[in-house]
């Protein structure tokens, strides 16, 4: 089975924490030079640093707030006109605050979905060109089991998750005759700081203990743990490689049997 990235080039979004910094992690363990792509500069540069490098790797950063769709795009273009073509992006943001959908307002709606899927946007249709003229695209989105099946206490992100994953299947349709896939990997509750604020929140919400939400949470997981963001990364890498040029347009959970439904 061909898993080998060498010669790839990966640009890897929210990559100096959590989900994103492994999926970074394994696709330069597997040969793909990596563009790192975050707001926080001097953890990208950190980053950088961890990881590996093998003969004629170069890794890279992009620092840019996704808060800012606009400048995104520019450093984006910019940076694929200097450096070459992209044939792996993975979109990989921080999910929204938690909360009951009928206490959000109207903002965390417009701001989720320009964060989520206007970024998203702007990165594929950066990187499009390049991945037709090398006829070799992965793109790949981190979105949530939620897309799946719609999680309590997490209103604003269901929505914009749902949204994501409906923009990814259409796109998937469109680009799959130039060799192009997109699919979507739904982490389920991973150990990422992301799973810590939504417990703590919770916590102040509800008046119980952190530990005994987290007990609640793992009876809910068959495999009785939480994901590592390693095991994320590996979906994502099968994704990326050449062995699964004829998957697309598809989601895969990664949440230890959570998911009620197929």
């Amino acid at each position: 089975m061909n898993i080998d990235l060498s010669g790839k080039h990966a640009m890897v979004c929210g990559s100096t924490q959590g989900i994103g910094k492994a999926i970074a992690i394994e696709l330069a363990f597997l040969g793909a030079d990596v563009t790192l792509v975050a707001r926080d500069e001097k953890k990208l540069l950190q980053v950088k640093k961890e990881l590996s490098v093998k003969m004629g790797q170069k890794h890279d950063c992009i620092h840019a707030d996704f808060f800012f769709p606009a400048e995104l795009q520019l450093k984006a273009e910019r940076y694929i006109k200097q450096k070459g073509p992209v044939h792996i992006l993975v979109n990989n943001t921080g999910g929204p605050p938690g909360g009951e959908i009928t206490q959000a307002k109207v903002e965390e709606f417009t701001k989720a979905f320009s964060s989520h899927l206007v970024c998203n946007h702007i990165l594929v249709q950066s990187v499009l060109e390049g991945m037709k003229a090398e006829k070799y695209g992965r793109i790949i989105n981190i979105i949530s089991t939620s897309v799946k099946q719609p999680l309590k206490g997490l209103g604003v992100s269901n929505t914009i998750r749902a949204a994501v994953g409906n923009w990814a299947k259409t796109l998937s349709v469109e680009l799959a005759p130039f060799g192009i896939t997109v699919n979507n990997v739904l982490p389920g509750a991973t150990n990422t700081a992301r799973i810590s604020t939504l417990l703590e929140t919770k916590s102040k919400k509800t008046g119980k203990q952190i530990k005994e939400l987290e007990e609640e949470m793992l009876k809910e997981i068959p495999a009785g743990r939480f994901a590592e963001p390693s095991e994320v990364a590996c979906a994502v890498a099968f994704l990326a490689s050449p062995a699964a040029a004829y998957i697309n347009g598809i989601n895969v959970p990664v949440d230890g049997g959570r998911t009620a439904c197929l």
